[in-house]
């Protein structure tokens, strides 16, 4: 079963999150600081981790920092409080996937849990509870039947695995978070649409409404892996007072099929 660590060092907040994740058929484990939760991450690395910003020992940005250096690819939902906006966008710049605002709703906690889970491809992912909203599901996030292998994208030195959740520049392998693997996997379905952050939202992250500021973070953190000079982006542009659009990699003059 999926596994998720609980990173608080609110007792009540972390027994009702734990409680909802588990009767929601998720695994959950407790820590109640940054050490204790670096120590069960190596001891037992789980599948997703929901990690509040506030902690004693290490705060919650050095534990993101030191867990997506340690997997990159580890799905990170930060618990915050409201008006903590230059944490959360920091938060969001070091490698968290998502945020809830405290005071939250756990049902909603557990949706966005399931949603990183789904997309990061735990291994056993549970269905949405009967307590639950049904989620929107991306056209970019939605698993492929069964018989169906998810074809490759490519442009230019880039191609994204679906099926093996790897994306390669010239070869080499790029570390994505969960949330940049789907904002790329958009973005390369899509060459030379023009996308704003509303619609980008809902594509990607399957949210009718939330902080746009964090499209914006994601995008920046995209640059950083793709384009050869992030500073003057070629492939993922803005295109200012509308949004971003992916501008693929003319084919090199004279080349085959």
């Amino acid at each position: 079963m999926a596994r998720v660590l609980v990173i608080d060092d609110d007792a009540t907040v972390a027994q009702v999150v734990v409680a909802y994740l588990e009767r929601a058929g998720v695994v959950a484990e407790h820590a109640a600081d940054g050490p204790a939760a670096l120590a069960a991450a190596t001891r037992d690395p789980p599948d997703a981790v929901v990690l509040d910003l506030m902690l004693p020992g290490i705060d919650g940005l050095e534990v993101c920092r030191r867990l997506r250096a340690a997997r990159a690819d580890l799905p990170v939902l930060m618990l915050t409080a409201r008006g903590e906006e230059e944490d959360r966008v920091l938060g969001l710049q070091i490698g968290a996937d998502d945020y809830v605002v405290k005071p939250f709703s756990p049902r909603e906690l557990v949706l966005r849990v399931q949603s990183l889970l789904r997309r990061a491809g735990a291994a056993v992912v549970p269905a949405a509870s009967a307590w639950t909203a049904t989620e929107p599901v991306s056209p970019a996030a939605r698993p492929a039947h069964a018989h169906e292998a998810p074809s490759a994208l490519y442009d230019g030195d880039l191609r994204l695995d679906p099926a093996a959740h790897r994306v390669t520049r010239g070869g080499s392998e790029l570390q994505l978070t969960v949330r940049e693997f789907e904002l790329l996997r958009w973005f390369l379905a899509h060459p030379g649409q023009v996308h704003d952050r509303e619609s980008l939202m809902r594509g990607v992250w399957g949210w009718e409404y939330g902080d746009q500021s964090t499209v914006t973070v994601h995008v920046r953190r995209l640059r950083e892996k793709v384009e050869a000079d992030p500073s003057r982006p070629i492939r993922l542009v803005t295109v200012f007072g509308v949004g971003y659009r992916w501008d693929a990699t003319p084919a090199p003059a004279g080349g085959g099929a």
